[in-house]
């Protein structure tokens, strides 16, 4: 008999076997697989054992100030944004600077190496946008500028500062990154 010869009586008795049998294979389908209201065959992870602690011991930091032999010396760049070695003079005898005057592209020399700079007055976070590009350590990640003062700081573009440069010619800067690399840009 085909399909399409079987009559009303047959067509349901046909739908309740169709449902009976995907009702079984679903049921089945529980109890290998952790179905609702099942229990989990699998058993549970034993529990994490108790592991001894070492002992923490403590003692008083030595003063600072009466020997320094421990600590390393400081460096003579401008780490940490503070002017030190020859960025003192470069700071003392700086000339004034604008940010417009800053506009445009500049020669880098830093660490023995040249790339090149671009500084633009387009706004970002305190500073304003610029980029470098052929450049190595510290200067690969500046994002942004600002003029404070007499001092040109270069930021990373998150906006921390990573050199500060002042104006030592009409067209030459010289300062230092935070790592100690001298840099200095010209035109």
């Amino acid at each position: 008999m085909s399909v399409n010869n079987i009559g009303g009586e047959d067509m349901r008795v046909f739908h309740a076997a169709a449902g009976l049998v995907i009702v079984l294979a679903l049921a089945g389908c529980q109890r290998s697989f952790g179905g609702f209201g099942s229990q989990d065959i699998s058993p549970a992870p034993a529990p994490l054992q108790a592991q001894p602690v070492p002992s923490v011991s403590s003692s008083q930091l030595p003063d600072p100030s009466t020997s320094t032999a421990q600590f390393p010396a400081a460096p003579s760049g401008a780490a940490a944004g503070a002017p030190g070695g020859t960025d003192v003079a470069a700071a003392t005898n700086a000339l004034d600077v604008t940010k417009e005057s800053m506009v445009g592209s500049w020669r880098v020399s830093s660490a023995g190496s040249s790339c090149d700079m671009f500084l633009t007055l387009t706004n970002l976070g305190s500073g304003s946008r610029g980029g470098t590009r052929g450049c190595a350590g510290e200067l690969t990640t500046m994002g942004s500028w600002e003029v404070s003062g007499k001092q040109v700081v270069l930021k990373d573009r998150n906006g921390s500062a990573i050199a500060r440069l002042y104006k030592t010619a009409d067209t030459r800067f010289d300062g230092s990154t935070n790592g100690g690399q001298p840099v200095s840009l010209s035109r």
